[in-house]
């Protein structure tokens, strides 16, 4: 039985046995209440029957509390806009739009809205765009989010500067009709959390080293830093024999250290796998239900814009970044590449230094 029951079954007594013994005065005094509290119960029982002994809440909503009606359109927006960001991330999204709100602020709104949680507010954007003719539903990209279980990567490596670590590591994204398989090259400097990613259709050594040469190097020799050591797994893509592996012999003729990670442990190249979970979470899962994708270019465009606004827009909370954009970290450190690596020395001297 439980506490509402319980003082529910405890009026009826009362009633029950005044009409018993014929005596309300009686029939208090044993029960221990009140005449008015007697006459209370059957002027409530005669109104609403006995729903109207049911206990009901004094407490009012505190409307003075709630933030204004512009404050809560504006999270309700951002969160049609950008799903997967959790309330910290659309605090500082927000603060950046001159929207001032806190992070329990955002999450009271959502509570309001039943949108607490990442998938709540996931469903949101996919009933909008069913109701504003959206191409995708929940049914044709649900093969898409299942086909690799999202990994969560902890702990710290060594990074001392831009250039210092390199991350790269492959990605599957899917299977679309009409493109095929989809992997995704990710690279990502340790230290200021600039991130790179481009996507294929196949998994080999020489989309890895393509990786490389197409999106990271040319992003270093733009700010003149050099790139000391790049971080990957052990896969096939990464690993070979240095004369004949396409990925092992590109690193060796651009004077750039190749390390692997321990074997069962993909929490040493965290940072790498954190970025795959961020882009799958912020960009996949978005755009595969806003836009019907028939071209890997297609792709690759709308790929390139978010990694953009990654960089450079979006807050970071990384142990560098603090609350700084990737590229803001990058460019504020670039002293610390001068003073940890001179500009005219050999790979061999520079191995020296870092080591």
């Amino acid at each position: 039985m439980t506490q509402q029951q319980y003082i529910l079954n405890r009026k009826l007594n009362i009633l029950e046995l005044g009409k018993k013994l014929e005596n309300i005065s009686e029939a208090c005094r044993r029960l221990g209440v009140s005449r008015q509290h007697y006459y209370d119960i059957k002027e409530a029982v005669k109104e609403n029957g006995i729903d109207g002994l049911v206990e009901k809440s004094r407490s009012q909503p505190r409307y003075r509390n709630r933030v204004s009606e512009q404050l809560e359109k504006a999270v309700m927006d951002y969160a049609l806009d950008e799903p997967t960001h959790g309330q910290v991330r659309v605090e500082n999204e927000l603060k950046k739009k001159g929207i001032v709100i806190s992070a329990g602020g955002i999450r009271a709104v959502w509570l309001r809205a039943g949108i607490q949680t990442m998938d709540l507010r996931l469903k949101r954007l996919e009933k909008f765009s069913a109701e504003t003719g959206a191409v995708l539903t929940e049914s044709q990209v649900q093969a898409l989010e299942d086909a690799k279980n999202e990994k969560e990567a902890h702990g710290e490596i060594e990074t001392h500067f831009p250039g210092f670590l390199l991350g790269q590591d492959t990605y599957y994204v899917g299977n679309i009709k009409g493109v095929g398989n989809i992997y995704q090259q990710t690279a990502i400097d340790t230290f200021s959390n600039v991130g790179f990613a481009k996507v294929y259709t196949e998994k080999t050594a020489l989309v890895a080293a393509d990786m490389l040469n197409d999106k990271v190097l040319p992003f270093f020799d733009e700010h003149q830093v050099p790139l000391l050591r790049v971080l990957t797994d052990r896969g096939g893509e990464y690993c070979g024999k240095k004369e004949s592996h396409p990925f092992e012999l590109f690193c060796h003729l651009s004077d750039v250290e190749h390390s692997r990670t321990k074997a069962y442990h993909p929490q040493t190249n965290g940072c790498t796998e954190k970025l795959n979970q961020t882009i799958q979470n912020e960009f996949y899962k978005v755009a595969f239900r806003k836009k019907l994708y028939g071209s890997l270019e297609a792709i690759q465009t709308d790929l390139d814009a978010f990694m953009d606004r990654y960089n450079r827009d979006r807050t970071n909370q990384g142990k560098n970044c603090k609350g700084r954009t990737p590229f803001e970290t990058f460019e504020q450190s670039l002293e610390l590449v001068r003073d940890f690596v001179p500009r005219e020395i050999d790979s061999e001297k520079t191995l020296a230094i870092v080591n």
